[in-house]
């Protein structure tokens, strides 16, 4: 297998930049489920040392991607429909709760949340998975931060969301889907300051889970 193109690595963020290259990996194929991972072979082709690369796949073991026994090292796990649906019943309540305290501040101004939907037009437009997921993952991210809770914040942040997200929509979404539009419902709920808003996205996240 040819190596992937190597990132310049900053120093001070070295650990975040190691594990989104593995990552990318895993999500890409390049690491096929049950496939072991040698961090003394990421350390070399990185050119970094294996306490970075140990970090970094120490958090990936955190969100459950990988799983590593004694004598055995480590693996991508098998990863089901079930697996990746877990996260979505805590994904949503905590963006219930985000959408109440964001609401009047997006009625006034819902710019962040246009300016991702935009982006998602031309991701739906174009089929591109990558896009979708990143500016999905995006859209929602600002909804948590717009609560101006920390606290809830961070919550929704150690869950994953990005990863599971983009695990979901290009491993085991069936067909195309309009995100765009689907999206702007929910801008156009916060618009209009529409009671049910927390409701609406309840319901909008858990539909965004696999079927299993």
């Amino acid at each position: 297998m040819a190596p992937a193109a190597v990132p310049h690595l900053v120093v001070h963020n070295l650990r975040e930049q190691i594990r989104e290259h593995i990552l990318e990996g895993i999500v890409s194929g390049r690491w096929k489920p049950g496939e072991r991972i040698v961090e003394r072979r990421i350390a070399v082709e990185l050119q970094v040392s294996q306490t970075p690369v140990r970090e970094a796949l120490r958090e990936l073991e955190t969100l459950r991607l990988i799983e590593s026994a004694p004598n055995k090292g480590v693996r991508v796990r098998e990863l089901t429909a079930a697996d990746l649906k877990e996260s979505y019943p805590v994904r949503a309540g905590l963006e219930q709760v985000a959408a109440e305290l964001a609401a009047p501040r997006l009625a006034a101004d819902a710019s962040v949340l246009e300016r991702e939907v935009a982006a998602l037009r031309l991701a739906d437009a174009a089929l591109d998975g990558e896009a979708q997921a990143r500016h999905t993952v995006a859209f929602h991210h600002e909804i948590v931060r717009a609560a101006g809770n920390a606290v809830l914040l961070h919550a929704w942040e150690s869950l994953g969301i990005e990863v599971w997200t983009t695990l979901s929509i290009r491993w085991l979404s069936p067909a195309p889907r309009a995100y765009a539009a689907e999206h702007q419902q929910l801008v156009d709920a916060f618009a209009r300051r529409d009671p049910a808003i927390c409701a609406l996205i309840k319901e909008h996240v858990l539909s965004c889970a696999p079927q299993v």
